[in-house]
């Protein structure tokens, strides 16, 4: 038996003759990279100012930078600093380009880390409410999975539509903000300041 022809629609055709295309996707993808490059340096810097983690071993480990073609079928870079990851303990901001979505900061704690920083993430909360400037477009991550990041209902919540309950008794915490690619020109200042809101939430209430 002779195999299925395999075809390609006019659009793919037209597509796989365009070698311009495919070159401006990796012009885009360098340049996500390099821009990741300096924002982990103003991260080094900017985290250096919280005593709260003075001696704090995960601050110590270089940023790395990332990127896969696979998420979800499309291409991504992200960025991870602090960064440690073990079965059982994690502590882990990570910087994330998504093609054709957005880009977000996640902030991930798990097991000892979780009940260190947990309460003062609770004290934020508590204190600034569900819809203080502080507090809005925040999401909550929901899922079973840490290392999903989209930002679909099963993923991720509001933190306007969260029950309020304390985060250290979740498996994992998992907080998010994101910003549309349209922003490009914002995107350095938006990771950094809400970076910096993270160490102050970690360590600060």
């Amino acid at each position: 038996m002779s195999a299925a022809k395999v075809t390609l629609s006019p659009k793919e055709l037209e597509l796989v003759n365009n070698a311009d295309w495919i070159l401006t996707k990796n012009r885009i993808i360098q340049k996500v990279t390099d821009l990741f490059g300096e924002i982990s340096n103003t991260y080094r810097s900017d985290a250096g100012k919280y005593t709260g983690f003075a001696h704090s071993e995960v601050f110590n480990m270089e940023p790395k930078i990332s990127k896969g073609e696979q998420y979800q079928s499309l291409p991504y870079v992200m960025l991870d600093y602090p960064r440690f990851f073990t079965q059982q303990d994690v502590m882990a901001i990570r910087t994330f380009f998504w093609w054709g979505n957005h880009c977000s900061i996640q902030l991930v704690l798990k097991g000892r880390y979780l009940a260190e920083y947990g309460p003062s993430v609770n004290n934020y909360f508590q204190l600034f409410g569900k819809y203080a400037a502080e507090t809005r477009d925040w999401y909550i991550g929901i899922g079973s999975d840490p290392w999903q990041h989209h930002f679909e209902k099963d993923n991720y919540l509001p933190i306007a539509d969260w029950n309020g309950q304390s985060v250290t008794g979740l498996p994992f915490l998992k907080l998010a903000k994101k910003i549309p690619l349209q922003e490009w020109d914002d995107i350095d200042q938006f990771m950094t300041r809400h970076f910096n809101r993270l160490l102050a939430m970690l360590t600060e209430y």
